[in-house]
């Protein structure tokens, strides 16, 4: 039997506590038992979203929190300024497009972050855009977008609306002091939960647009989820036992301290980077890098899928593919969540066995593979 170790940017590895607070007896969601949980994670949520605003639980995911967000600031036929620097920018662009807006890209090569004056001269062409649409970690590039500069730029103008899916938890994103109007993430990457949670944060500019909006809505109906969730409910049935389990591990990172989170987060992601740079590999994103995940530019010649299907088979290691056009020529890999040195370590112990057992089955002489060697 071969142990398993999940290092791809999500789903994330789940900790005990975690699981065993998932594993409670379901209870009612109407009862007092439930509306104690949830009222408190909610205030956990706030102290994570560094915000005085409420914080909606929503039975979704992370995209499902971005459909919720477009569906309750605009109107039909609306422009939007979308950042596309990877297939989560494409994403904010293709919900855009689906409620009817007139979505208006800025195009990022991928790998880079988006310039703040690029932005600001696309605000100063298009004065009618509503709303900027934005990853704060672009995941499928393991890139950071300059969020507090851009916050700068919308500052009392468009709704500045930002994907924190790999951001919140990972780095500091504080939403009230930088100016974000809006602010998602889901469950299944630093929060170390299942898949299944979305959150989402307005401030109050923002819920006065949802007032005045026309798309239509209505399970993602965020007014609805407000008056509700004020009252310590949800409007539709909840996700019981996922909830038990963000309870949990609100817990485990208030435990830890937000600080010391970030900082291991910072720590893991330098020293996957540093490993790279001493095998000689390239980063995708090495001027803004994304400290949830490291993409690592593959030799030409070297099959990525190849590579992955090894290490999890035989060395029961989970790395992330590239996605798109970048599939087969990069592998992210994760310190995002429920991981520690050990954790990114474990890549060590691949080691020379790992690399002669690859090099014999998969790849020509003079070709390179990734092992990260902690030690001897």
């Amino acid at each position: 039997m071969i142990k398993q170790y999940l290092l791809a940017p999500g789903p994330t590895p789940v900790p005990d506590e975690v699981v065993r607070a998932m594993a409670q007896t379901m209870i009612h969601h109407r009862t007092p038992q439930f509306s104690e949980v949830f009222a408190e994670a909610r205030e956990g949520l706030k102290a994570l979203f560094e915000t005085k605003n409420d914080v909606l639980v929503l039975a979704s995911s992370g995209t499902g929190a971005m459909e919720a967000a477009v569906s309750n600031l605009f109107s039909p036929g609306e422009k939007v300024l979308v950042i596309n620097g990877g297939k989560f920018g494409e994403r904010w662009q293709q919900i855009g497009q689906a409620f009817g807006l007139q979505v208006t890209q800025l195009k990022v090569e991928w790998g880079k972050a988006v310039k703040p004056e690029v932005v600001e001269k696309h605000l100063k062409v298009y004065p009618d855009i509503q709303g900027v649409l934005i990853q704060a970690s672009e995941t499928s590039t393991t890139t950071l977008h300059p969020v507090r500069e851009i916050a700068e730029l919308t500052r009392g103008g468009p709704l500045l609306v930002v994907d924190g899916v790999t951001a919140v938890g990972v780095l500091p994103v504080p939403m009230d002091e930088w100016g974000i109007d809006v602010l998602v993430t889901g469950s299944q990457k630093a929060l170390m939960l299942p898949p299944g949670l979305g959150f989402i944060a307005l401030n109050e500019r923002a819920w006065a647009r949802t007032e005045k909006a026309k798309l239509p809505r209505f399970y993602f109906d965020l007014r609805l989820e407000r008056k509700n969730q004020l009252k310590k409910t949800t409007a539709f049935t909840p996700a019981v036992s996922l909830v038990f389990g963000l309870h949990a591990s609100l817990e485990m990172m208030q435990k830890e301290g937000l600080e010391r989170v970030y900082a291991r987060h910072e720590r893991l992601a330098r020293a996957t980077r540093a490993a790279a740079a001493a095998l000689g590999l390239k980063l995708l994103a090495p001027e803004n890098p994304s400290p949830a995940a490291t993409g690592i530019v593959l030799p030409e010649g070297m099959d990525g899928e190849k590579l992955l299907d090894y290490l999890r088979e035989r060395m029961g290691i989970t790395f992330a593919e590239g996605q798109d056009q970048l599939k087969g020529k990069i592998i992210r890999i994760a310190h995002v969540g429920y991981i520690g040195a050990n954790d990114v370590l474990v890549l060590a112990s691949s080691g020379t066995g790992a690399m002669e057992a690859a090099i014999s089955n998969l790849f020509s002489p003079g070709e390179k593979i990734l092992v990260i060697n902690g030690g001897k």
